[in-house]
């Protein structure tokens, strides 16, 4: 009986150092959504870093018809893999063999060779504790010092380099202290994450503006903030879960937006074929429904459609229409359906006698030539205006409480379309002889 009992003993210090062994084996090599810098991610390993509140997954991944990997991140619980921020687009991993870690204090993406593919290139003296990094409930991913959860000391943050996707939270425009201008940049298509031909962009200027770019030329133009929305884009219905905001201030100029309910998720994205998307899932849905799309009507929100002094009006035809007092510059072309030239005056200003035509429900022009002085309103405006012989139109700034704030445009009127139920009145100046 005892050499019962003592096999029986070994037996179960056996089966105890094997089940110990295999956990020890099975174990990740990382917390839940924190790499150390003693921890790394492999593709082989096909471990993830998984958000609060299980959202967002970062981790590898390949395209439907590419051997290439990348690495990423995604909605963890969203039925069709929805891809929102993609480390090296542009240099994917050649083989399914790569590593994250840190190294030198930085993120680090080696392929086969060690050799690294995309790094958070930062470059720090004196370190006083060491770095890891975090993916946040909000999806953004970030390198901290170990003992310092504070945003305002983030080391890095993938926030400040979107892909195709502005998330909630995420900033979209200029960083003014850093320089740093945060913009959208499609996938090539569908199943390539590498950077496409169309990207959406902010010029930080006296009224700033987005800019839809293909191949770095300007496509479409999401007109000024107007206090509410970005007047040439349709993102004017309001949700009751959602909450956009345009800062412009010393520190930075950008447009950002927060959910009030987290049960729906919403983003912006730039399309591979050249569209501003509002995209948002409802918690009974499985699938992205699309809210908004721009360009809306491919006729009058192209750039520049009309050429100067002209307007787009998508229930006219010809589309393209001169404002009052202007002809067009070329009719021949106007007729056939190139208004591209765009309108002339008929009569030349005086500078002393001049008045104003009022458009109502308009785009305003390219703001440019544009000159913005928010601390007076609309009667001010329009004295200053009349002032200034370059003055060619003005409006308010903000059209909150009635409308505050004026804007001057001091050269040619471009890009202009009318809307049906949005838009803000526009003030053409013109000769006396042309306000009849």
């Amino acid at each position: 009986m005892k050499g019962v009992r003592k096999n029986y003993d070994n037996c179960c210090t056996l089966s105890f150092l094997l089940v110990f062994l295999v956990l020890i084996l099975l174990r990740p090599v990382f917390s839940i959504n924190i790499l150390s810098s003693t921890e790394y991610l492999t593709i082989s390993g096909n471990g993830t870093l998984v958000s609060p509140g299980d959202v967002f997954e970062l981790g590898f991944f390949r395209t439907t018809s590419s051997s290439r990997w990348y690495l990423g991140i995604w909605y963890k619980k969203v039925y069709f893999r929805t891809y929102v921020w993609v480390a090296n687009r542009d240099n994917p991993l050649s083989r399914s063999i790569g590593t994250l870690r840190i190294s030198n204090m930085n993120l680090v993406l080696l392929d086969h060779s060690n050799k690294s593919v995309w790094s958070t290139n930062l470059t720090r003296g004196n370190e006083r504790s060491p770095v890891v990094a975090e993916l946040l409930a909000n999806g953004n991913f970030v390198m901290r010092d170990s003992n310092n959860n504070d945003a305002s000391g983030f080391l890095w943050q993938s926030f400040d380099f979107p892909t195709d996707t502005l998330l909630p939270e995420m900033k979209l425009g200029y960083d003014l202290k850093t320089g740093l201008n945060r913009f959208l940049t499609a996938w090539r298509n569908s199943d390539d994450p590498s950077s496409g031909d169309y990207s959406y962009k902010l010029e930080n200027r006296e009224l700033p503006e987005f800019y839809l770019l293909k191949s770095g030329f300007q496509v479409h133009r999401s007109g000024p903030w107007n206090g509410v929305r970005f007047s040439g884009i349709p993102e004017n219905q309001k949700l009751s879960y959602m909450v956009y905001n345009f800062t412009e201030n010393s520190e930075e100029v950008a447009y950002t937006f927060r959910m009030t309910n987290n049960s729906f998720y919403s983003r912006l994205k730039v399309s591979s074929d050249g569209y501003l998307q509002r995209l948002t899932l409802i918690p009974i849905s499985i699938a992205w429904n699309l809210f908004w799309s721009s360009p809306v009507d491919i006729r009058c929100d192209m750039f520049r459609v009309c050429g100067p002094y002209a307007y787009c009006d998508g229930n006219t035809s010809p589309l393209c229409n001169c404002i009052q007092g202007f002809d067009p510059w070329n009719l021949q072309q106007w007729d056939i359906g190139e208004p591209a030239g765009g309108c002339v005056r008929r009569t030349l200003l005086s500078c002393s006698d001049d008045g104003f035509t009022k458009m109502k429900k308009m785009k305003l022009p390219d703001t440019r030539l544009a000159i913005v002085d928010r601390s007076i309103g609309l009667k001010e405006c329009e004295k200053r205006c009349l002032s200034d012989c370059n003055c060619t139109a003005f409006a308010n700034a903000d059209i909150r409480n009635g409308g505050t704030g004026c804007v001057i445009w001091t050269g040619h009127l471009q890009d202009i379309r009318t809307y049906y139920d949005e838009g803000q009145d526009l003030y053409v100046r013109l000769a006396a002889d042309d306000l009849g």
